[in-house]
């Protein structure tokens, strides 16, 4: 069987093949001393509020189960429209909010409307592998460009205007970002929009996490610059709903009947069943328990990484968002004898029955040197991997 370029083209997602080695190591040790952590996926370990739960079980209760409209539940665009103008004091009209199966469809949806068989698009290097595999599934090419930690690990209006090129459509950004929990400074993003926009592009901005920012000077949507802005985001980060797959994005009004369209042949709609328990989201009870979470995230944070860097596993830029830690690993991979933190990761998962993401899924750009931590875990699991890693790297 003949097997299509375009699937030839999507790279191995690596983070799942360490998960898998995690998993399977995890069921010989369950009954040990030792069970496993895993702090290598980036999976919120609280799971939908109780208003939200409840708000499922009325839904299929009273028989809410059957399609809605492709771009999602009329309340349920409203209600995301709210929560811009209330949490970042912006106005978006639920008119261009499309409602997704998860951030993945408003990903695809987005590619799929603007780019072209062989278009570049420019992404920052390290950044999440699976955004680069949406470009090329649309027979695009992603290209990334190496960052630094002075740049926050993000792309500069100069690095876009220097790469720029004749087939070059637009910028995929993330802020925060996965791997590294870094936003773009907002006057940076204004800049690179105005750099895109001047040569006639299109700016993708992931906001998946944006609802897990930290620091008020980057927590702060890129629609607040203007209308022409893409922006994706997700119901699995802040609002701990990963499995109910359920997202969305928010287009010019021009873009709504496109993605309208695509979205009727490609997923029919989102699933009614999580678009109705995710109406419960916007309850005040809930959005307080989330606020409580975002601390709770950020208490994490603050214990983890200054840990971390007593070990010898600097964190270069110190996450304002998200729930990752991006730590350079040369000391480590010193200290116990292995190339790269590829080796590292697996010599971890051995020794101290910890699951960590090593860098190869990121990019190219120095991440054989990093390993990505996630910090979604509970406060006690995070002690327990650091006093693991402190007895393996004495």
């Amino acid at each position: 069987m003949k097997i299509s370029g375009r699937a030839q083209r999507i790279e191995p997602f690596y983070v799942m093949e360490v998960a898998k080695a995690a998993s399977a190591l995890a069921q010989q040790v369950a009954q040990t001393d030792s069970p496993m952590v895993f702090l290598n996926i980036g999976e919120p370990d609280f799971t939908a509020p109780p208003l939200v739960q409840e708000a499922a079980a009325r839904a299929i209760r009273d028989g809410r189960t059957q399609y809605t409209a492709a771009t999602g539940l009329p309340a349920l665009r409203e209600r995301i429209s709210d929560w811009y103008t209330q949490r970042f004091g912006v106005a978006v009209p639920a008119s261009r909010i499309v409602v997704t199966a998860g951030a993945s469809a408003a990903l695809q949806l987005a590619c799929l409307a603007l780019i072209e068989a062989g278009d570049e698009v420019l992404m920052p290097d390290p950044s999440y592998p699976c955004n680069r595999q949406f470009v090329s599934a649309a027979d695009g090419r992603p290209v990334l460009i190496a960052t630094t930690a002075a740049e926050r690990f993000q792309l500069s209006a100069d690095k876009v205007a220097d790469r720029w090129g004749d087939t070059t459509r637009g910028v995929l950004l993330a802020s925060p970002s996965n791997p590294t929990g870094t936003s773009i400074h907002p006057d940076e993003l204004r800049r690179i929009h105005q750099t895109v926009s001047q040569r006639g592009g299109i700016t993708l901005v992931d906001e998946i996490y944006l609802g897990l920012s930290f620091d008020e000077q980057f927590g702060q949507t890129a629609l607040a610059i203007d209308d022409q802005i893409i922006s994706i985001n997700s119901f699995s980060k802040y609002f701990n709903m990963t499995g109910w797959r359920l997202g969305w994005l928010v287009v010019p009004e021009k873009l709504v009947p496109v993605m309208e369209r695509l979205a009727q042949n490609l997923f029919i709609c989102p699933s009614t069943l999580a678009q109705h328990a995710a109406l419960a989201c916007f309850e005040q009870a809930s959005l307080a328990e989330y606020e409580r979470r975002r601390t709770e995230f950020k208490a994490r944070r603050d214990y983890f990484i200054p840990a971390l860097q007593a070990l010898g596993l600097q964190v270069p830029v110190m996450p304002d968002g998200a729930f990752y830690a991006w730590a350079d690993c040369r000391e480590a991979c010193q200290k116990l004898q292995v190339k790269d933190s590829w080796a590292l990761a697996f010599e971890v998962l051995q020794r101290a029955h910890v699951a960590v993401t090593p860098g190869r899924d990121f990019g190219t750009a120095d991440t054989a040197n990093f390993i990505r931590f996630s910090t979604a875990n509970s406060m006690a699991q995070l002690q327990t991997a650091i006093a693991r890693l402190q007895a393996l790297l004495a």
